[in-house]
């Protein structure tokens, strides 16, 4: 038998937050726990433990903005390198109000215009850079593994923001927190990650952090924007959208990424958008406090509508502002970590 879809008035009503309370099933981070990584490249590389703390310690920080003074002492006389090889809004502009939040200097690097035109390598304009006193960096690059590379070879944090179609660890972690936050814990949730895997670092970051943390997660899609490999993630697969929807905690709509693969994947964008878009008709047959996420941009009228984007069960703005104190967060760790290398030394 069909679902009805709810009443107006039930599904106007805004998602409450749930008062967080931690369950035996979630993790904790145990008494006396110290963040020791001088990089975040990636949550493969975290336990859950570890992605638990930045986001308690994320938490922390969530208050700082709602402060007349928006500023903490925490990095203060630091410089903060913003290196993007690769275009960006909302990651880049998160990570430098991060810094200024935490009273850094954020400097930024753009390559369009800088030597790297002219033939210099990715490794020798972080070294050049780090000469003039840079000891965090952040950095987005176009090619998996740039950072990895470049962590090996510097003394300075790195922190990857993005690195070709591999990881995207804080926009992952800000995912997680919105879910935590929302739902109260992430453990026994059900999580799907919708749209166009194959080139999403998104997805990558976002599974492998939701399993560590004891999310069951689904990835749908057409069979083409799916790789194999998926499977080996522990993941469950699902070709059709209307079958999961109603067992879902969370829904987090990916970005058609046209400009990584040009097209042909899927016969048309309408075609795409009636089996994978989500609309209201879909958001009916849901759970009523699911929630609607995604990482920006949004191609409103392919991946989702208007109507939910700016609905109620929305938390696409909600995850903007969480991205900037879970970068708080992992520059102040980092930090920490340098610091305490230091001591050792």
């Amino acid at each position: 038998m069909a679902k009805k879809a709810p009443t107006a008035s039930k599904r106007n009503k805004p998602v409450a937050t749930r008062k967080r309370k931690p369950k035996v099933a979630d993790v904790v981070v145990p008494e006396g726990f110290v963040w020791t990584k001088k990089d975040l490249l990636g949550l493969d590389e975290l336990s859950a433990e570890e992605i638990t703390y930045l986001l308690d310690t994320a938490e922390s920080f969530s208050e700082v903005s709602t402060r007349s003074i928006k500023k903490v002492p925490a990095l203060r006389g630091q410089v903060v390198g913003l290196l993007f090889f690769e275009n960006s809004t909302r990651t880049r502009m998160s990570f430098e109000l991060a810094a200024a939040r935490l009273s850094a200097d954020p400097i930024i690097f753009t390559s369009s215009g800088s030597s790297v035109s002219k033939g210099e390598t990715t490794l020798d304009t972080v070294k050049n850079i780090e000469a003039m006193g840079v000891d965090i960096f952040v950095m987005r690059h176009g090619q998996s593994g740039a950072p990895h590379m470049v962590a090996r070879k510097t003394s300075a944090s790195i922190i990857n923001a993005g690195d070709g179609p591999h990881e995207h660890p804080t926009q992952a972690l800000l995912d997680i927190y919105t879910i935590r936050e929302k739902l109260g814990s992430i453990a026994g949730k059900k999580v799907a990650i919708v749209g166009d895997i194959a080139h999403s670092r998104v997805a990558r970051s976002n599974i492998i952090g939701l399993q560590k943390l004891g999310a069951e997660v689904v990835v749908v899609g057409p069979p083409t924007l799916i790789p194999n490999a998926i499977a080996q993630m522990g993941c469950s697969i699902s070709h059709s959208l209307d079958e999961v929807l109603p067992e879902l905690d969370a829904i987090n709509m990916l970005r058609i990424q046209f400009e990584r693969f040009g097209g042909g994947l899927f016969p048309s964008i309408r075609e795409y958008h009636k089996l994978y878009g989500m609309n209201n008709a879909r958001l009916a047959q849901c759970k009523d406090d699911v929630l609607i996420m995604h990482p920006g941009p949004m191609n409103r009228g392919v991946e989702i509508t208007s109507a939910v984007a700016d609905g109620p069960n929305s938390t696409i703005l909600r995850q903007v502002t969480n991205g900037l104190a879970i970068r708080m967060a992992v520059l102040y760790s980092v930090f920490q970590a340098q610091g305490l290398l230091r001591e050792q030394s």
